[in-house]
């Protein structure tokens, strides 16, 4: 198959959303994309046991697709990921063996995992003093069992897998582009939240919550004694309430499931603030839940600064007629858009 496009894909927890992007000239172009929602229950929940499943659900996505391309880009979870901004003193950045050693040592300290069941990377992002005070490097460590999931999927599918990321850096890369302003980023999954502070396209401080859409419509479904099914669809239409009613019990119990993701973005604006001369200057949403009405205007109210639903197809061109499907589903495309501009961009 011969094509200068590339498929960024997105393995979530309960879909899997592909895109192909392709370089025209100077311009990014959208090639097509596809998705597979409310992958069967549960099975999405713990798909690195379900290999066969996964990769039956791609083939199907890629399929339908059509697409010109079978190179790929993938992500890696971002909870599952260990990431941190190391400083290391008396290192030549060009003493490759000296640094890699170096970068080892200190990944010990941190890495709760043996590091022979890690896959190290690191990469100097700064110095101090022109680098007689020390280096800055930025640390992945990724399991080489998930990596090994990854590859092994990949080996079964219709799509080649050209390189893996972090999610993180498909974000950046999609919501940021060349924006090297303080910003914060918080992607709210389906059982998961992410939120990193990027500074000058670097993550300088990242969390991870056991919290997502999902969440909220158990809650929902528990208080009202209802299905999951239902439970959904409230969620989807109330969102999150402006009116100070108690009895609005739906937007209620919606804006209570999400008080730790508030919390815990609280508490990074304060550590971050509290050891660094720049401030935060907004909040960029990503993540399918956050398209809940009134999300970023509740999260604006509480926080009492910027936020903005992210738009990752800021620089793509596409068709204007499917301008209005894109903006909807673009939040929770996110992924996949950044991990496809990888190669190309």
């Amino acid at each position: 198959m011969s094509s200068n496009g590339y498929i960024g894909v997105d393995i979530g927890t309960s879909s899997i959303k592909m895109v192909e992007l392709a370089k025209r000239g100077s311009k990014l172009e959208l090639v097509t994309y596809g998705y597979s929602e409310n992958a069967r229950e549960g099975v999405m929940d713990g798909w690195t046991k379900n290999v066969d499943y996964v990769v039956k659900v791609m083939d199907k996505v890629y399929k339908s697709m059509e697409a010109s391309s079978d190179k790929a880009v993938a992500t890696l979870p971002s909870f599952s990921v260990f990431s941190s901004i190391i400083n290391l003193r008396n290192i030549d950045k060009n003493d490759k063996k000296g640094l890699a050693a170096a970068v080892e040592w200190e990944a010990k300290k941190f890495i709760p995992l043996p590091l022979e069941e890690m896959i190290l990377d690191s990469k100097v992002i700064g110095s101090r003093d022109g680098g007689k005070d020390g280096l800055m490097v930025f640390l992945t460590c990724s399991p080489k069992k998930l990596v090994k999931k990854y590859v092994d999927i990949f080996r079964k599918t219709l799509v080649t897998l050209v390189s893996l990321e972090t999610e993180t850096f498909s974000l950046i890369r999609s919501l940021l582009g060349d924006d090297k302003s303080t910003v914060m980023i918080v992607e709210v999954g389906a059982t998961n939240t992410d939120i990193c502070i990027v500074k000058d396209g670097i993550p300088m401080v990242s969390r991870s919550l056991d919290l997502g859409g999902k969440t909220i419509t158990k809650s929902i479904a528990n208080i009202l004694n209802i299905g999951m099914f239902r439970a959904e669809q409230f969620k989807r239409d109330l969102g999150f309430s402006v009116s100070q009613d108690e009895s609005d019990v739906i937007p209620k119990t919606i804006s209570n499931s999400i008080n730790p993701i508030i919390d815990e973005i609280r508490y990074l604006l304060n550590l971050f603030q509290s050891k660094n001369s720049d401030k935060v200057e907004k909040v960029v949403l990503a993540g399918g839940s956050v398209l809940l009405p009134n999300f970023a205007g509740y999260l604006k109210e509480k926080l009492n600064m910027t936020v903005v639903v992210g738009d990752p197809w800021a620089r793509i061109s596409y068709p204007p007629e499917l301008k209005p499907i894109l903006m909807e589903i673009g939040p929770s495309f996110a992924v996949a858009i950044g991990s496809a501009m990888r190669e190309i961009d």
